[in-house]
């Protein structure tokens, strides 16, 4: 059976190739497994499901990664860079005071695994791949579903020897080779806690403890920990404790679901080392974007025409003055007007939230948003890249077969200790851009993209 079938020519962007992998069964059945693995995990619903993995060129799939490691190492260099010490980062983020916790003992540690694991937010322009945003930290979204879709897509499309038409790395595999390798460079059993909580809205045990029962079924010693069942990772025999593990939780979650991180404070001062380190909200801030976008002086001219092509353009709002387009601006008056040039967004935030679209929103609305943002400046406004569209197969409830549509997806590489571990993707089913948020939208749908 012939898997791939060519798109008719002006199908979607170039850069997502002239191919795609053909459905490998009746709609029920992937509809069946798409649901079956994710089941109990707290992920939504979703009405519209893909019908195949999103199948991109080799060369498109290399590009992602490569380009997303290139831009997490400036990023890094650029977080660290604005203060000597943690004291002197908060200050220059302007960071909330609840943020200034679970930090490690040993700062050098405490930098060291900061980028462990990342997901860059992108999606395709009119000339390629921009990257909007960097997610840093433990708890990033698409991993479980990621593995999942993976796992459904693997039992339909391989032969009977167990080959794919396709290539992708397993999130959870790479994952454990990064604990493998951080449990030997720290010298320590491989034993692995896996931290968060079912009690956090829109998350369940099974979600956790999927990847807990996959390193224990690879070679790994790993257990889920609710925070109060964490003092049984080091308050033990030395031989059953757990020195490493995933911060798998962000801190404003577990605040507005009403839970203490004094337990995990205990854990990291009895020596467990859970990734990504508190430094990583450094990273993960957007003003950390503007910074590499303005440009530093230690960059190179590799550094500044790999971010130019990549990122698009930048600022951290306040009053001043700015280049755009090599042309000096005075930046709040050049954002008043040209709302419908540019994105709002503030430092921190996840799932679209704290995101102001200009073409989307009132000139009034933007005005008070820009004001109130450059008066606190920890907000960035940023170039709107209008994304490419490619075509799909989908099959949504109440239809009985695959049918195709044009979406436009905004993609998410995961990186785990520098190393690819699948290309999360999500998109409107109903063909329209803007936020995609699974968690956010009944149109908002999910996929894994990989090579052929």
């Amino acid at each position: 059976m012939d898997t791939h079938e060519e798109l008719a020519p002006g199908q979607g962007h170039p850069w997502f190739g002239r191919h795609r992998l053909r459905p490998a069964a009746p709609a029920e059945t992937i509809r069946r497994m798409l649901r079956h693995e994710l089941r109990d995990t707290g992920w939504p619903y979703q009405k519209i499901l893909p019908a195949a993995p999103i199948a991109i060129p080799r060369a498109s799939y290399a590009e992602i990664f490569r380009v997303s490691l290139a831009l997490v190492d400036l990023l890094r260099r650029a977080a660290l860079e604005s203060g000597h010490t943690t004291a002197d980062r908060l200050t220059a983020y302007e960071m909330p005071a609840t943020e200034d916790r679970l930090w490690l003992r040993d700062p050098f540690v405490e930098e060291r695994y900061a980028d462990s694991v990342v997901r860059p937010d992108l999606v395709i322009g009119p000339d390629g791949p921009q990257f909007l945003e960097f997610n840093v930290s433990g708890a990033l979204g698409g991993v479980v579903e990621t593995q999942s879709r993976l796992s459904v897509w693997r039992g339909l499309h391989a032969d009977e020897e167990g080959r794919t038409p396709f290539r992708s790395p397993s999130p959870f595999a790479v994952r454990a080779e990064m604990f493998r390798a951080l449990s030997a460079e720290s010298a320590v059993a491989p034993r692995v806690a896996v931290v968060g909580s079912a009690r956090v809205t829109g998350v369940e045990r099974r979600y956790f403890e999927m990847e807990a029962d996959h390193y224990n079924s690879h070679g790994l010693t790993a257990r889920f920990f609710e925070p109060e069942e964490l003092h049984e990772a080091w308050d033990c025999a030395p031989r059953l404790r757990y020195p490493v593990g995933l911060r798998n939780f962000t801190i404003p979650d577990w605040l507005d679901a009403g839970l203490d991180t004094t337990p995990v404070q205990d854990a990291l001062d009895h020596g467990c080392l859970l990734v990504g380190t508190q430094t990583s909200t450094f990273l993960h801030s957007k003003l950390t974007m503007g910074l590499l976008s303005e440009g530093r002086p230690w960059m190179t001219e590799a550094d500044r025409g790999l971010v130019a092509r990549y990122l698009p353009w930048t600022r951290i709002l306040s009053e001043r003055r700015t280049d755009r387009g090599g042309q000096p601006v005075d930046l709040v008056p050049f954002v008043l007007k040209n709302r419908e040039r540019l994105v709002l967004k503030a430092a921190l935030g996840e799932s679209g939230r704290q995101v102001l679209i200009g073409r989307r929103t009132e000139q009034a609305a933007w005005e008070s948003a820009v004001g109130e943002a450059a008066r606190g400046r920890t907000s960035v406004v940023q170039e709107f890249v209008e994304p490419a569209t490619c075509r799909v197969s989908l099959i949504a409830d109440g239809i009985d077969e695959p049918y195709d549509a044009d979406v436009a997806p905004v993609l998410g590489p995961l990186l785990f200790g520098g190393r690819p571990a699948g290309l999360f993707c999500r998109f409107f089913g109903d063909g329209s851009a803007g936020i995609v948020s699974v968690r956010g939208g009944t149109s908002s749908s999910d996929n894994v993209m990989v090579a052929i």
